[in-house]
């Protein structure tokens, strides 16, 4: 599929999509999440794209819908689906589902519903769902721990594409390898030459670096899953409440995840913990044993028998006075037990293992008050355990980077899905909601059996059922308030759903495959000359159109004076009967029109039966051939019935005439 063929692609955003790792794989699946992958693409872009795909593949112009009133019926239908959808992202992806004259669109949505209303909308699984998103990039990874060491100028250009994380240095020789060593906890040397060269310091000689990013920087790996670990879980969670075949182990998953820290360091390693409690505890612990040497000191001088005040001495020493040459006399057995006790102090705190030697120098045998750690000692102390702790991170990185990199496809994979559940739900919730059953395509016209419209608003159990057919042109007659425009709603409803590939709220439902719906809605007030022109002209490319079109007017009268109404929804509806088309007119001048006509119009008619309280009683489903009654003849009606004199029976027969 040529990217740029895609109806709202451009150049731009074909360079966008060309970075995916497989962009004519996604226009062709539709596929919103793994289009939204693309840099700059929101899912509502995305869904756009999806559907231009979707429309390009089945050669459909996407003019279904012409008039407002029908793209309306669609909103209203796309809202009721999308208020059933959990995530995000499904209310996108229900955009991608659309009206279509494509017989190839139309069915392969229908098997899409077909099997989407089989799932079972449990409560777990929709709960488990909220916390579903489609997976995020990996934010950019910069590892400071570690750098790539060449001496040569065409594999450091390489290095530096390939693992732009990572600081690539060039190198004249083995001792720009050590320079390096000092500076980076792990020096990666990519040149075979330094195979064998013994540098002080963590430098490993891997010429074929490049190939394995991976073992060299696993931030890229691990970045994936650091930045979609809640998402993957819910999407786990999803899986296993809805009894879903997962593309891999949940439990080994969430175990590699349990080992993920938020900022992306490996958790639950002892000795881990142990390095980077002892780096971060130094300076604090170095402070302890400072102190506790100091109070040992104080003691043991405060307790000396000697010329002087032990307080007297105490004072001299504290002013510095000839303290090395006092404590070197007078208490060099107290001095050594007070370093002691500072070296294990500081051991103990920082938990040390392999650098307590260093730990050691960090006081000095040379009696001094008060006791202070060399500085040298300590920053010695804090390079080697740092250098420790990154190996051992890098380490752990490594291994467990390895584990997870051949689970970063499949986890995608989970996530969409379990995204894609959420779509196919939202069908499953909107059929059963609306006691929806999937229509066949046959015939000519429609035939609506137990039809109820959801855009009502009364709640949908409370909806009376309606029961219409037609084929070919038809006038729908009734009361004010009767039901009309409401039954001709549900009929452009049920068009436009079926024409989507999904279920439509009926017990039983046959639509023709219409080529487009044209809607006309009531008018609000009579229009001037101009509009009235353009109005007329509209008609004209309806009527006279070769397209097989579903045609639902409302009250077209209102546009002009009833007289020239009548003669001219006859005269459309005389054209319309010639061609292809399947109309309904809703009108109020059913008895004129067909009086005006040169066909033989069928009039059907939404009876009401009577006036009870001021509320008229109004059978639902349009009777067929029947011209129903007025609201002022069931009124005058009454009136004639419950009155004893002439004028009111005398008014009643003019209806008659």
């Amino acid at each position: 599929m040529n990217l740029e063929s895609v109806p709202g692609v451009g150049a731009k955003t074909a360079d966008r999509l060309r970075q995916l790792d497989d962009p004519e794989g996604a226009l062709e699946r539709g596929d919103v999440a793994a289009i939204a992958r693309a840099p700059g693409i929101s899912q509502g872009r995305a869904a756009r794209i999806a559907r231009g795909a979707i429309r390009a593949r089945h050669g459909d112009d996407g003019a279904f819908l012409v008039t407002d009133r029908a793209r309306e019926l669609y909103d209203d239908a796309l809202a009721l689906l999308q208020e059933r959808a959990v995530t995000t992202y499904a209310k996108r992806r229900l955009e991608t589902l659309y009206p279509s004259a494509s017989g190839s669109r139309i069915a392969e949505v229908r098997e899409f519903a077909a099997a989407a209303t089989e799932r079972d909308p449990d409560p777990d699984v929709l709960e488990a769902l909220d916390g579903v998103e489609p997976l995020d990039p990996p934010r950019d990874v910069r590892v400071r721990d570690r750098c790539l060491a060449t001496t040569d100028a065409e594999t450091y250009t390489k290095a530096r594409e390939a693992i732009p994380e990572l600081s690539v240095e060039l190198v004249e020789d083995a001792r720009g390898l050590a320079e390096l060593a000092r500076g980076y906890a792990t020096v990666v040397a990519l040149d075979e030459t330094f195979v064998g060269v013994d540098v002080e310091g963590d430098v490993r000689v891997q010429p074929d670096a490049l190939s394995d990013p991976v073992s060299i920087v696993p931030e890229r790996a691990l970045a994936f899953f650091t930045q979609n670990r809640d998402r993957l879980r819910a999407a786990a969670r999803v899986h296993a409440a809805a009894g879903l075949d997962a593309p891999l182990d949940l439990d080994t998953l969430d175990d590699a995840l349990a080992r993920l820290d938020a900022d992306g360091t490996v958790a639950g390693d002892d000795e881990l913990d142990r390095l980077s409690t002892a780096v971060d505890d130094l300076d604090t612990a170095v402070s302890m044993a400072e102190s506790v040497a100091n109070d040992r000191l104080r003691e043991a001088i405060e307790a000396q028998d000697v010329t002087i005040e032990g307080a007297d001495l105490l004072s001299l020493v504290e002013q510095g006075a000839g303290v090395d040459s006092l404590l070197s006399r007078e208490l060099a057995d107290e001095y050594a037990e007070a370093v002691d006790a500072a070296r294990d102090q500081l051991v103990d705190a920082l938990a040390l293992r392999d650098h307590a030697d260093v730990a050691h120098e960090a006081f000095g045998d040379d009696p001094t008050f008060p006791v202070e750690a060399s500085d040298r000692a300590v920053s010695k102390l804090r390079e080697e355990l740092t250098a420790e702790r990154d190996r051992r991170a890098a380490r752990l990185k490594r291994d467990l980077a390895e584990s997870l990199a051949d689970m970063r496809a499949p986890a995608a994979d989970l996530v969409d899905a379990a995204l894609e559940l959420d779509v196919e739900l939202a069908v499953a919730r909107f059929a059963h909601d609306f006691d929806c059953t999937m229509p066949t395509f046959d015939g000519k016209g429609f035939a609506i059996e137990g039809g109820r419209s959801p855009l009502l608003d009364v709640p949908f159990d409370e909806v009376d059922p309606v029961d219409y057919a037609v084929e070919g042109v038809a006038v729908l007659s009734g009361v004010n308030s009767g039901g009309k425009t409401s039954t001709l709603d549900l009929v452009g409803l049920v068009a436009v759903l079926a024409h989507m590939g999904l279920p439509v709220p009926a017990e039983v439902a046959r639509v023709e495959r219409f080529e487009a719906l044209h809607y006309q809605a009531k008018s609000q007030g009579t229009l001037d000359a101009g509009a009235f022109e353009s109005t007329l002209r509209e008609f004209g490319d309806v009527a006279t159109g070769g397209a097989k079109r579903l045609v639902l007017v409302d009250e077209l009268e209102s546009i002009t004076e009833p007289g020239a109404s009548a003669l001219i929804i006859a005269g459309i509806l005389e054209a319309l009967a010639e061609s292809d088309s399947t109309a309904v007119f809703v009108s109020h001048l059913a008895a004129e029109i067909r009086d005006a006509a040169d066909i033989d119009v069928t009039v059907d008619g939404i009876e009401a039966v009577g006036l009870r309280d001021g509320e008229l009683e109004v059978t639902r489903s349009p009777k067929k051939n029947h011209l129903a009654r007025s609201t002022p003849e069931l009124i005058v009606e009454k009136l004639a019935a419950a009155d004893d004199g002439e004028f009111y029976p005398r008014l009643l027969e003019k209806f008659g005439e």
